[in-house]
C-alpha cells in the first residue's frame, strides 16, 4: 500500500509554534513555507476568505507585539528580511482552515 503523505519532521513544526497573546500560533511565513506557497500568495487567500478567519482562527501581531516578538526571537539579518510586516498569527484551527482555503496539493496533503 503506497503511502503518499508529505512527511514535515515534527521538530520542525516544533519550532514554528510561538506564544502570542497566551496561545500557540504559528506564522505566516512558516506556514507559506510548509504549504508551499508564497507568503503573499498564502495572506491573498486568508484576504478573500476573510469570513473563515474569526480573532481565535487568526490575527494579526500589533506592532507592539511584532517589535517585542523580533527581539526575542528573530536573531539573524536574512530572517529579519522577510519580517517588515507584523505576521499573521495562525492559531490551530486557523491552520487547519488555512490549509482548506489554499490550492496548494502540498497544504491538501499535510492537511490530511
Amino acid at each position: 500500500m503506497s503511502n503518499n503523505k508529505v512527511a514535515v519532521p515534527e521538530e520542525i513544526i516544533m519550532n514554528k509554534i510561538y506564544l502570542v497573546r497566551n496561545q500557540k500560533v504559528m506564522l505566516d511565513r512558516d506556514l507559506a513555507e510548509l504549504y508551499g506557497v508564497e507568503t503573499k500568495v498564502l495572506k491573498q487567500a486568508v484576504k478573500r476568505n476573510i469570513e473563515r478567519f474569526p480573532d481565535d482562527f487568526m490575527f494579526e501581531m500589533t506592532k507592539e507585539e511584532f517589535v517585542n516578538w523580533r527581539s526575542q526571537f528573530v536573531t539573524s539579518n536574512s530572517d529579519r528580511m522577510g519580517l517588515r510586516y507584523a505576521p499573521f498569527c495562525f492559531t490551530e484551527q486557523g491552520v487547519t482552515m488555512l490549509s482548506c482555503v489554499l490550492n496548494s496539493q502540498r497544504a491538501i496533503q499535510l492537511n490530511i
